[in-house]
């Protein structure tokens, strides 16, 4: 697991989006980013995860915060994903699985009484100065989108 905490710098990175177009971190100084991590394009959580974020997007981007999404398919993948399912978020393509890592959202799960290593569901808010403010692991997509713009909503008014 990693050793990422609230309050520590947020790691570095720089990904393809579905487009492949380089994105990196220090595109969002100033800006407040949530940064998340799933398993896999067109499933069940992940669906609904990318569908409850591009729902509340709006409301986000009010408060100044931008949503990324990362997971392990290929830029390919995430183009069609958005495309099928009308996703208005941003995608990364980590394959190697580096970032991933670094956030600690690579790990032993279970499922069907069997143990593997995959994403686990992460999400991190970090602020416009690059530090970590929020952190959740293993996440429940229900409710989760809701539950991180509450959180935001909070952050922001403090920082006001």
């Amino acid at each position: 697991m990693s050793s990422l905490a609230e309050g520590s710098l947020a790691p570095e990175f720089c990904l393809p989006d579905q487009d492949g177009q380089e994105v990196c971190l220090d595109q969002f100084r100033g800006k407040w980013l949530i940064l998340y991590f799933y398993p896999r394009d067109n499933t069940k959580g992940c669906t609904q995860e990318a569908m409850d974020f591009t729902s509340l997007r709006r409301q986000f981007e009010e408060l100044g915060a931008v949503i990324v999404g990362i997971s392990p398919d290929s830029t390919e993948s995430h183009r069609r994903f958005k495309e099928k399912r009308g996703i208005e978020i941003t995608l990364l393509s980590d394959t190697r699985r580096e970032i991933i890592r670094k956030y600690g959202a690579w790990g032993k799960k279970k499922m069907a009484g069997r143990e593997y290593f995959g994403v686990i569901r992460s999400t991190f808010i970090i602020d416009p100065e690059g530090r970590i403010r929020k952190i959740w692991r293993k996440v429940r997509v229900k409710g989760h989108a809701k539950e991180v713009l509450e959180a935001i909503k909070l952050l922001t008014s403090d920082a006001s």
